[in-house]
C-alpha cells in the first residue's frame, strides 16, 4: 500500500485550502470547479506531544519528527467514472494513494459556489462514493470475465486461484452496484490477497473530513451529525476542520500566536494535527523513538513490525546485523522521569528478533556487521 493520503471530494469543498494549511505549500485555490488539475503533493510533519516531551527531557541538538505525505486531488463530479470533468484522470490519481480523506462541505456560504447549488453533505457523500464504486465496478466486471475464462481453460492450480478470485469479486460486486465500498465486503485473507492486483479505489481505508465554519467548530451542526452518522455505518473516522481558520492559523509566525488563536475558540490544538495523526494511523503506520543528547527522533514503521524491521528503518546494516533491542516505553519515561529510574523499576528490557515494536517504544539497537 502506498504511504500517502489523498484528499478528495467535490469541487469547491475546501480541499486545496486544507491542503495548503496542512503543508504550508500553497496549492491553487479558487472559487470555481477544476481549479486543481494536476495533484499537489506535500510532506507534513506529524505533530506529536511525545516527541516534544522527549526533546524537553534530553535537550538534544536535533529534533526530527515523523512525517505524512498528502496529495491534493482535483474535485470529482457526477459522471466522473464515465469521464465527466476529467474524471478518468482524477480517478487514476486516487488509485495511487494509500488512504483517502474525503472532504465534505459542512458550512453555508452564498459567496462560495456549490456544484449542486445546495449544501447537502449526505448527497455530496453519495455522489463521490457512487463514482468511486462505479469506477471499481468496471474493473471488477472485467476481472470476473478474465477469471471465468481462466477457470475454463487453465489447469487445476490456476482454476483454484480463479475460484478464490471469483469468490471475492462476487462478494464485492453487489456492494459496488449499490454505491458501497469494496472495503465493506466480508473477505478472507486469501480473498483479499487474490484481488489485491485489482487496485480497487473503494478497498482503500477512508476517513471523512467535515469542513466547517468557525461556528461549526465551536457549536457543531446538523451537517456534522449527518456525516458522523454515515461514517459510523461504514466504520469510518470523522475529523472536523475549519479550513478558513486553519489557513489563518498556518500564516501565523510564532507558536505562541497560534496557541492564543486556538485558545480564543476553546481549542488545544489545530484540527490539522488531528487530521495528520488520523491519516498516519489509517495507513497502518506507527512510531518508535530514539532519544539522547545528540538527537531525538520519531521513526515510522508499520503496525506489527518486528524489532529487526524497525532497526532497518534507521539503516539496513542495523537489520542485517541485529543482535538485540534495548527498549522502554514513552509512558515509562513519563512515570519514572529518567532512564536510570526506569532501569531500577525493571522496565528497561532487552528484546530479540521476534519482538513486535509498540507505538511509543524508545529503542537503542545493538548490531554487528
Amino acid at each position: 500500500m502506498a504511504i500517502n493520503c489523498g484528499i478528495v471530494g467535490l469541487p469547491n469543498v475546501g480541499k486545496s485550502t486544507i491542503f495548503s494549511a496542512l503543508t504550508a505549500a500553497p496549492a491553487e485555490a479558487a472559487n470555481y470547479p477544476f481549479c486543481t488539475i494536476n495533484p499537489n503533493v506535500g510532506i507534513v510533519d506529524l505533530p506529536d506531544s511525545r516527541l516534544d516531551f522527549l526533546t524537553q527531557t534530553f535537550e538534544p541538538k536535533k529534533r526530527i519528527p515523523a512525517s505524512v505525505e498528502f496529495v491534493d486531488i482535483a474535485g470529482l463530479v457526477k459522471g466522473a467514472s464515465k469521464g465527466e470533468g476529467l474524471g478518468n484522470q482524477f480517478l487514476a490519481h486516487i488509485r495511487e494513494v494509500g488512504v483517502i480523506a474525503h472532504v465534505v462541505r459542512c458550512f453555508e456560504n452564498q459567496d462560495i459556489i456549490h456544484v449542486s447549488n445546495k449544501i447537502d453533505p449526505a448527497d455530496d457523500i453519495e455522489t463521490i462514493n457512487m463514482e468511486l464504486a462505479f469506477a471499481d465496478l468496471d474493473t471488477v466486471e472485467k476481472r470476473i470475465e478474465k477469471a471465468t475464462r481462466s477457470a475454463r481453460v487453465m489447469g487445476k492450480d490456476e482454476q483454484k486461484k480463479s475460484a478464490v478470485v471469483l469468490s471475492a469479486l462476487n462478494k464485492i460486486k453487489p456492494l459496488l452496484e449499490n454505491g458501497q465500498g469494496a472495503r465493506l465486503a466480508d473477505l478472507t485473507d486469501d480473498e483479499k490477497a487474490a484481488v489485491y492486483d485489482c487496485h480497487l479505489i473503494t478497498m482503500k481505508p477512508m476517513m471523512y473530513v467535515c469542513n466547517v465554519d468557525e461556528d461549526g467548530i465551536q457549536n457543531g451542526s446538523c451537517h456534522i451529525e449527518t456525516v458522523k452518522k454515515i461514517a459510523a455505518e461504514q466504520d469510518s473516522e470523522v475529523v472536523v476542520i475549519c479550513g478558513k481558520f486553519e489557513a489563518d492559523l498556518a500564516e501565523m509566525e510564532s507558536q505562541e500566536e497560534r496557541l492564543e488563536f486556538l485558545a480564543e475558540i476553546g481549542l488545544k490544538e489545530s484540527g490539522l494535527a488531528t487530521l495528520a495523526r488520523a491519516a498516519y494511523h489509517l495507513m497502518g503506520l506507527r512510531t518508535f523513538f530514539t532519544a539522547g543528547s545528540d538527537e531525538c527522533r520519531a521513526w515510522t514503521i508499520h503496525a506489527g513490525d518486528t524489532a529487526p524491521k524497525a532497526a532497518g528503518v534507521i539503516h539496513t546494516d542495523f537489520e542485517k546485523g541485529f543482535i538485540k533491542a534495548e527498549v522502554y516505553h514513552y509512558d515509562d519515561l513519563v512515570a519514572y522521569g529518567t532512564e536510570a529510574k526506569i532501569r531500577e523499576a525493571g522496565k528497561y528490557r532487552q528484546e530479540g528478533k521476534e519482538y513486535i515494536v509498540k507505538d511509543g517504544d524508545i529503542i537503542f539497537f545493538k548490531f554487528n556487521v
